[in-house]
């Protein structure tokens, strides 16, 4: 009897467990735009500033398409530099010591949707670790997993807006939020590694979305 209790017990725990972690990520759809209008995002253009350590800053753009098309561009005086980006095949990174754009062997290339969009649909598994805070505000940390890739997700429990998404080599911290069309989106991005060497701070100015893109924007060479 106490083993069918206990089993019960765990049964319903991961029941309520899975529900409550779909219904956060849910309201965190539904309340920065809504499934229907994320799932209509094609295209996006992000135009800033992207600060490395102290005093270096420089002028960036990144250009995103479905499904996993991107490149990232910065601004060293007045000539654009591309220093990563996917074309639907290969990927590429700059080589700071030949100074030059490479295909990067074994490169992955991330989803154009972030994983917890129909993330059931994709394997992922989601369950709630409890609560914590971010700078000053409390969150539900949401942990997502698929095989061996976990990444723990921060969804302030007042507005259910994502603040903090933890990757095995990567921490970013979102802040600074504002409504771009139909959709909510963090205009302020915090990025801190292990080691240090990949920390930047990345400040938007200005946010664009489904625009058609020239036919060469994601060749390479």
């Amino acid at each position: 009897m106490k083993k069918i209790l206990l089993i019960a017990t765990i049964l319903v725990t991961t029941i309520f467990s899975a529900q409550t972690a779909k219904q956060i990520i849910d309201k965190n759809i539904e309340l920065t735009g809504g499934l229907t209008n994320w799932k209509l995002l094609n295209s996006i253009i992000l135009q800033g500033k992207v600060i490395l350590g102290v005093n270096d800053e420089y002028p960036m753009r990144i250009y995103q398409q479905r499904p996993n098309l991107t490149k990232t561009v910065v601004f060293i005086g007045n000539k654009e530099n591309v220093i990563e980006g996917y074309d639907g095949k290969n990927g590429y990174a700059m080589n700071y010591v030949v100074n030059k754009l490479q295909v990067q062997k074994n490169y992955v290339p991330e989803s154009f949707d972030t994983d917890f969009i129909d993330y059931e649909n994709k394997g992922f598994t989601a369950q709630v670790l409890g609560k914590e805070k971010v700078g000053e505000r409390d969150c539900y940390k949401v942990e997502l997993t698929k095989n061996v890739n976990k990444t723990v997700y921060y969804f302030d429990v007042q507005n259910f807006l994502l603040l903090k998404e933890e990757k095995k080599d990567e921490t970013l911290v979102y802040s600074d939020f504002k409504k771009v069309n139909n959709l909510v989106m963090p205009f302020r991005i915090e990025a801190t590694t292990p080691k240090k060497e990949g920390d930047y701070v990345m400040i938007l100015y200005k946010i664009e979305v489904n625009k058609a893109f020239p036919a060469n924007t994601f060749k390479f060479y």
